[in-house]
């Protein structure tokens, strides 16, 4: 799904020692499911937005042993990290807006 990076178990801690400098919104997701497709056009709109304050990608479920790891019953859940910890979780599709709000309190300030 365009420019947002995918993770999987082999570089996940990476992206987790990378929320120690700026947080890191976590996409679990299926390439087959309606709603994981119509919310990446929003992350992707989002990533670009905050560029420098905040960190998205993308985990596929069906190629993933993470989802299990964190506990995702239901997709798309996204799992926001800051320091290496689970800080909110949101299932199902989001707009955009509600998205800003449950990460604007971990951005740091704008880059520009």
């Amino acid at each position: 799904m365009g420019s947002l990076q995918q993770v999987d178990q082999s570089d996940f801690q990476e992206v987790l020692d990378s929320s120690n400098t700026m947080p890191v919104l976590v996409d679990f997701f299926a390439e087959w499911c309606p709603p994981c497709r119509k919310l990446g056009p929003t992350l992707e709109e989002l990533a670009g937005e905050l560029e420098g304050r905040l960190r998205i990608v993308k985990v596929n479920v069906d190629t993933s042993d993470l989802a299990s790891k964190y506990g995702v019953m239901n997709i798309p859940t996204m799992i926001l990290f800051n320091n290496g910890e689970e800080v909110s979780r949101l299932v199902g599709n989001q707009a955009k807006r509600a998205l800003q709000k449950e990460v604007e309190p971990y951005l740091g300030p704008p880059t520009s």
